[in-house]
């Protein structure tokens, strides 16, 4: 069973920054792409970004694309989310995701994280 822990999460003002780690107990972490979601209240769980399984490509959302990032430590088996400029319409819950990373939808994915708040504040 594979299992992943997020942290990093809390409060922040408009305009700054957080980082999101995710820690993954699969051995074979190497093989997979790694993806984040993130839902809000009341809304469904949105596709955020995606790093390929040996982190040479990344793929984000619209909404987030120059403002957040994606990487992954390999040896570790963490991967990162660096989210920059943040604004009160990215408050929700953020989860990280194991799977084929083929689609940006979480059916491409087979493993998910507990999740962990971001709040930003106008």
């Amino acid at each position: 069973q594979v299992r992943l822990v997020e942290s990093g999460g809390g409060l922040v003002q408009a305009g700054g920054s957080l980082r999101l780690s995710c820690a993954a107990s699969e051995r074979f972490f190497s093989s997979y792409a790694m993806g984040w979601f993130r839902q809000a209240p009341g809304k469904e769980r949105e596709f955020v970004g995606a790093i390929s399984w040996d982190g040479d490509s990344t793929y984000y959302a619209d909404s987030v694309k120059g403002r957040f990032s994606i990487s992954r430590d390999n040896i570790k088996n963490t991967v990162d989310l660096q989210m920059n400029s943040l604004k009160p319409e990215d408050t929700a819950v953020y989860f990280c995701a194991e799977g084929s990373g083929r689609y940006p939808t979480t059916e491409a994915y087979d493993y998910f994280g507990q999740g962990t708040q971001v709040t930003v504040s106008s």
